[in-house]
C-alpha cells in the first residue's frame, strides 16, 4: 500500500489520527495510528528533532504509557538513554511518588526509580498528549526533586490554555501540532476536520 504523504510542511501524518469512538471515558482522539505507520512515525520523529536541535539533552523521561512509545524514540535518535516514569506500583526498585490530576480529573500516583541520575541531569519529557498539564507537573516534580533539569517538553500535540502557556515560557516545547496552524486551532477545540475523511487503512503498515 502507497501512502500520499502531500506537502511536507503540513505535517500530513496528523490526518492519520482517529477519532475516538468508545465515549467520554476515552481521550477524544487516538494519535497511535502515526506510530503503526512508518512512513508517519519517521516524519513526526524527524520534525520533532529538527525542532529540538540546538538543545542539550542527557536523557529522555517518558510518561506512561503512550509517553514510552515516543520518548523511547526520541531517545534513539538524539542518543541519549530513555527513563521511564511510571504508574504507581510499577517499578520493583526503590522509587519516589508524587500525586496528579490526569486529562480526566482523576486523582492517581506516578514513581520514578530512586535514584535516576546524577543532579544537574538535563532531561527532556516526553508524553504523547499534553491537554491539562497535569500528568506533566508531575513528572517535572519527580526530575527535579532528584536535582535533575527538565530542559523541555515533547508530544504529538500540545493544547493551548494556561498551563501549557507557562510551560512553553518556561521550557522548550516542541510538538507535530506547531502553534499557529489550523491542526492547533481544531486541538484546542478537540475536533478535527480530518475526522470526516478518517480512514484507518491510509495508516496500514506497508507489506513488503
Amino acid at each position: 500500500m502507497t501512502h500520499d504523504k502531500g506537502p511536507r510542511n503540513d505535517r500530513w501524518y496528523l490526518s492519520l489520527m482517529a477519532p475516538n469512538t468508545k465515549g467520554e471515558r476515552f481521550a477524544w482522539l487516538d494519535p497511535t495510528s502515526i506510530y503503526i505507520n512508518g512512513s508517519a512515525f519517521a516524519d513526526l520523529l524527524d520534525d520533532l528533532v529538527a525542532d529540538l536541535d540546538g538543545l542539550v539533552v542527557d536523557v529522555v523521561a517518558g510518561l506512561d504509557a503512550m509517553g514510552f512509545v515516543l520518548g523511547s524514540a526520541l531517545a534513539t535518535r538524539l542518543g541519549v538513554g530513555f527513563l521511564p516514569i511510571r504508574k504507581a506500583g510499577k517499578l520493583c526498585v526503590e522509587t519516589d511518588r508524587v500525586a496528579f490530576t490526569n486529562y480526566s480529573g482523576r486523582n492517581q500516583d506516578m514513581e520514578m526509580r530512586k535514584p535516576a541520575f546524577a543532579a544537574g541531569t538535563k532531561v527532556l519529557v516526553a508524553d504523547q498528549w499534553i491537554e491539562t498539564g497535569g500528568t506533566v507537573d508531575g513528572a517535572i516534580r519527580l526530575v527535579e526533586r532528584q536535582g535533575g533539569r527538565v530542559v523541555g517538553l515533547a508530544a504529538i500535540a500540545i493544547e493551548e490554555n494556561a498551563t501549557t502557556d507557562a510551560y512553553r515560557a518556561a521550557y522548550r516545547c516542541v510538538s507535530g501540532v506547531q502553534q499557529g496552524s489550523i491542526w492547533q486551532a481544531e486541538c484546542n477545540r478537540q475536533r478535527l476536520t480530518s475526522f470526516e475523511t478518517y480512514d484507518p487503512q491510509r495508516s496500514f503498515p506497508a507489506i513488503r
